[in-house]
């Protein structure tokens, strides 16, 4: 009789066993499709696997689905990494809240103290944080007011399969991307510190703003988590379409848009340069814009080199960018990416931060000046 209940025992812990562990693996082995266009960080965004810890989390469990590729193919299924407790509990809180507002549950409609407190702190942020400036600089604490009310698209030229311009430096290559990435970071970060809304449409998960001299040339950027085309209408046109996007929403809370597409140009070594801006014919904004930019690089080095002077331009020009995105915009050239004067303006990190400085300046002005026409 014994040895039957044992026998019994055994074979229903085995069952239970068999019955945990499938469980186990079921929970493990979540996977999903991604949707056509959808790039690692969309696809995760649309699984509620937002973040760096998940992104890395995703290309460690896909190593032999992705071969080497950080992008993920139409049709193919991925394994998602497990949903970690901290963001099901805020799914739950949201699931809850939206629930209450479906009922219809309020004690009042009129706003309490700390109601109307907490609404103000929202709207007037004093830190943001943006992952892309990289683990140090995350967090950016909101110092200024001199830009609220204003909205920025900040677009680093070239990316993911496009390295664009490409020079050598004692043996080095300088990649076209790498620079005007870093230098979009750093005034991201600025018109954020003074209160503006900022989108950066080219990304790097990786990056972060970085202080090398040489910046390794990598294919990890995405058009706001969509892989970048190497055909260039179709490149040109992807950030068009998502500025755009932006701007029919943030129109509707922002009466000052603007945006700035950032390269760095390619000429004869011989040929030094200075910094350079050209605006859209059809848009009297972009020509305001791209002037005062000039006349605040003008000062600058009529401050900090006043025996060099500065002999930038600013001119109209067809590009396809500004042509096809609706905000008023600005399209600045750092300099020559051949030549051993002008790399010295980029390849130093205290030079990309002075030039991320002066385009700020630059906005600033130019907001300015809008609001005393307004």
């Amino acid at each position: 009789m014994n040895e039957q209940i044992m026998r019994r025992t055994i074979c229903l812990l085995i069952v239970l066993f068999g019955l945990f562990f499938s469980l186990q693996t079921f929970a493990q082995d979540e996977k999903d499709t991604p949707q056509k266009g959808e790039g690692i960080f969309a696809f995760l965004r649309r699984n509620e696997r937002e973040g760096k810890d998940y992104y890395k989390e995703f290309l460690e469990l896909n190593k032999r689905r992705l071969r080497g590729k950080e992008e993920v193919q139409f049709g193919v299924e991925y394994l998602l990494p497990p949903l970690r407790e901290d963001t099901k509990s805020s799914k739950t809180t949201k699931k809850k809240a939206k629930g209450k507002e479906e009922d219809g549950e309020a004690e009042d409609s009129r706003p309490s103290k700390s109601s109307v407190s907490k609404s103000k702190s929202r709207s007037q942020k004093t830190s943001i944080n943006e992952p892309l400036f990289g683990s140090a600089l995350a967090n950016v604490k909101v110092t200024s007011d001199r830009l609220r009310g204003a909205c920025f698209y900040v677009v680093s030229g070239h990316g993911g399969p496009d390295p664009g311009a490409i020079g050598m430096r004692n043996g080095v290559e300088l990649h076209e991307d790498e620079y005007a990435y870093d230098v979009i970071l750093r005034l991201a970060r600025l018109l954020m510190q003074e209160g503006a809304q900022v989108n950066i449409i080219i990304q790097d998960a990786e990056d972060g703003i970085r202080d090398d001299l040489y910046l390794p040339n990598s294919k990890r950027e995405t058009c706001m988590g969509d892989p970048i085309p190497l055909n260039q209408v179709q490149r040109l046109q992807q950030r068009c379409d998502k500025i755009n996007e932006l701007y029919r929403k943030d129109r509707k809370n922002y009466k000052y848009c603007r945006s700035i597409f950032l390269h760095v140009d390619s000429r004869s070594e011989g040929m030094q340069t200075d910094v350079f801006f050209y605006y859209s014919q059809t848009k009297p904004d972009s020509k305001r814009l791209a002037t005062t930019m000039k006349e605040t690089f003008e000062s600058k080095y009529g401050k900090y080199q006043p025996n060099r002077g500065f002999c930038g331009t600013v001119g109209p020009r067809s590009l396809y960018v500004m042509a096809n995105s609706s905000p008023s915009a600005v399209f600045v050239e750092l300099g020559n990416i051949q030549n051993s004067s002008d790399q010295q303006r980029f390849i130093l990190n205290s030079n990309r931060q002075a030039l991320a400085t002066w385009l700020r300046d630059g906005f600033v002005k130019d907001y300015q000046s809008y609001k005393s026409r307004k």
